[in-house]
């Protein structure tokens, strides 16, 4: 058996034909989208038949899952990782979040964009996306309170799931889903290539957006 820590051969192949087998996921959702994802194809492009592909990953679900896993933990090390060498202050996360979209648009349609048909989540990876929405809790709570909250943010701090245990007020929990809301807004259109030929930059609409927020 091999050491902790040390993978046999057997375990560095499969290693690398699951990355492989990724990448080539990765390249069909950047020319057909998440939807059209097929492991008969990725096994063809391969040289592998359907059985053996199946090995590696048991169907599209679990492929699927293993990418928005990929991507989440991503977003999720680069926060923290922005967080850990500037602060945690929203203009760290809301820059950290804008350079993470934009360096791989495919990988943030996939997580923040329109919902692949017949996809279903695990759990374990709406731990990752509160383990992100926390940060910007964090951030938020630190901001002197803009105001009395109003009786929708009320609502949310009896319903929250993603900020279990977490010692928000209301109004800083309404100002964190009002920032990821109208980030994402402008981080979508953005990435989408919609501000193209629109004769302004949107790295400039995107900071205007967060100098509001921050207001």
């Amino acid at each position: 058996m091999a050491e902790s820590g040390t993978k046999t051969p057997r375990e560095r192949y499969r290693a690398q034909v699951r990355a492989e087998i990724k990448q080539h996921a990765w390249e069909q959702i950047a020319t057909a989208g998440a939807s059209a994802l097929s492991l008969n194809a990725i096994a063809k492009q391969m040289g592998l038949s359907g059985p053996a592909l199946y090995r590696y990953f048991a169907g599209r679900d679990e492929l699927i899952t293993e990418l928005v896993r990929d991507a989440y933990r991503s977003l999720a090390d680069t926060l923290r990782a922005a967080t850990e060498s500037s602060g945690a202050d929203i203009t760290t996360l809301a820059q950290a979040l804008r350079g993470w979209a934009l360096e791989d648009p495919n990988r943030y349609f996939l997580v923040y964009g329109t919902p692949v048909p017949g996809y279903h989540a695990p759990d374990d990876i709406t731990v990752i996306a509160d383990e992100i929405m926390r940060m910007l809790l964090d951030a938020c709570t630190a901001l002197p309170s803009g105001g009395p909250a109003t009786s929708f943010a009320e609502h949310l701090q009896e319903h929250r799931r993603w900020a279990e245990g977490h010692p928000a007020p209301p109004a800083a929990l309404h100002r964190a889903l009002v920032f990821w809301t109208r980030l994402h807004g402008v981080l979508s259109l953005e990435a989408a290539g919609h501000f193209a030929g629109m004769g302004f930059d949107p790295g400039q609409l995107y900071a205007a957006e967060l100098d509001e927020l921050r207001r």
